[in-house]
């Protein structure tokens, strides 16, 4: 079945993990140029790229279109109305108003995107993995340690054993005391902190499991953990990937929340409820 003319870029993000290195190589190609790929032949793409055309026919036909020139038409679609419409820029005589709406949209767009790449399989398994562990702990660097923090202030309403510091040094130290028996979640936008991957490092040399949350983009993250949650985020003249990744950080930690909470079932609502009667003496 032919994909909608709205869902091309979004595809090709879903399914780039699956691509074989050809596939990656035009895939990478037309989500940096989609401009470009609209007024380009199946000819000029396959030239550009050195390949044989009827490997660029095939990765269409791949993402679900008949050939080049169907998913021409839906790239053109997206990029030239819907996209200009969520991504376009702030102007400086932009009403307050406008601004929100702009930013707005673009939050929902970021949010679709990353709903369209979630793997059920992957998500599954993380539940199952921090469920089963004796502990949990988030370990972000920059704007990312603001997301393990809120994953670390809803995970411990569950009542799970969980963990959250800032401190780079804490966290290599706390990362050097975990055994078999815990989780871990690596929150990295780029998958390429160095920071993050040293934690990664000492963890793997504990034996603890590993979970990643990142974008989605093969990176030495993504590659060497064992469950990969991916985000998608769109960078913009007024946006930068620290205010995108941020939404579809903190809406995928809402999600494995929720999952981990209904598991939890009875516990998990004593938890919640120990929780609101502790803090009802900080409300007036």
């Amino acid at each position: 079945m032919e994909m909608s003319h709205q869902a091309c870029l979004v595809t090709i993000r879903k399914l780039y993990p699956n691509f074989s290195a050809t596939e990656r190589k035009i895939a990478d190609y037309i989500l940096l140029n989609p401009n470009k790929i609209i007024h380009s032949s199946i000819n000029q793409l396959a030239e550009d790229l050195n390949v044989a055309d009827s490997s660029v026919f095939r990765f269409c036909t791949r993402i679900g279109y008949k050939g080049y020139q169907a998913m021409k038409i839906a790239l053109a679609s997206e990029v030239i109305s819907p996209m200009q419409d969520i991504h376009e820029r702030v102007n400086a005589g932009d009403s307050v108003d406008t601004i929100a709406s702009k930013v707005c949209r673009a939050n929902i767009k970021t949010i679709e995107d990353t709903l369209a790449v979630f793997n059920e399989e992957h998500l599954q398994q993380a539940v199952d993995m921090m469920l089963g562990a004796e502990s949990i702990h988030f370990f972000g660097s920059g704007g990312s340690s603001v997301i393990a923090m809120d994953a670390y202030h809803k995970l411990m309403r569950t009542g799970l054993k969980v963990q959250a510091v800032i401190d780079t040094h804490f966290q290599l130290m706390a990362a050097s005391q975990l055994t078999e028996r815990d989780c871990v979640v690596l929150i990295s936008h780029s998958g390429s902190s160095k920071d993050i991957l040293h934690i990664l490092d000492i963890v793997k040399s504990t034996g603890a499991k590993t979970i990643a949350i990142t974008n989605l983009a093969k990176s030495p993250l993504s590659s060497s953990v064992q469950i990969p949650l991916y985000t998608v985020s769109e960078e913009t003249d007024y946006r930068s990937e620290a205010l995108s990744s941020r939404i579809a950080q903190l809406t995928l930690v809402d999600v494995l929340y929720v999952n981990i909470l209904l598991k939890r079932g009875k516990e998990g609502k004593d938890a919640m409820m120990k929780i609101r009667e502790a803090i009802t003496v900080k409300r007036i």
